[in-house]
């Protein structure tokens, strides 16, 4: 029997005024975002950006279906419209924040299923990128890439991307 440790490091900022300028960018399009929510069941409105390797950001923000499952997350809405209409391009970036009225000092980070997403996405593109996440009135996290939210990814050797 052997023991593995995984540790796991997050970037904690006091507020968005210690991001670099580009991450203070992409965080307050994720925040416009969170306008386009549609949460009227879990009253929890979360806004997603992704800044493209050509520069682009692409907005998203949760969607509910009093239908449960069939909402989607801000995170997915943003990373399936920039892959979609943007196939070639690499992800640099995702920024996700909530309402303030939300969360007051939890930390905000994306679901099982959007880690899932982000995975597979930095898989494809064989790099890793920036995952921001807070709320208005919460430290902002800084996830260096995907594994730091993730480390076991669901991925086999057996199953080939065409």
């Amino acid at each position: 029997m052997y023991k593995k440790e995984i540790r796991i490091s997050v970037f904690e900022y006091a507020d968005i005024s210690e991001l670099d300028s580009q991450a203070q960018g992409l965080f307050k399009e994720s925040q416009k975002s969170i306008l386009t929510a549609y949460a009227p069941y879990s009253k929890f409105s979360v806004g997603a950006a992704v800044l493209l390797e050509n520069g682009k950001v692409i907005n998203g923000s949760n969607q509910e279906n009093m239908a449960y499952p069939s909402g989607m997350c801000a995170e997915r809405v943003a990373l399936f419209a920039a892959r979609s209409n943007f196939p070639d391009q690499k992800v640099i970036a995702l920024a996700v924040s909530s309402a303030e009225s939300d969360t007051a000092t939890s930390l905000l980070t994306p679901c099982g299923s959007c880690r899932q997403v982000i995975h597979e996405i930095e898989e494809n593109q064989r790099t890793g990128f920036r995952i921001i996440c807070g709320s208005g009135n919460s430290p902002i996290h800084v996830f260096e890439n995907g594994d730091q939210l993730l480390p076991f990814s669901f991925s086999h050797p057996t199953l080939k991307v065409i």
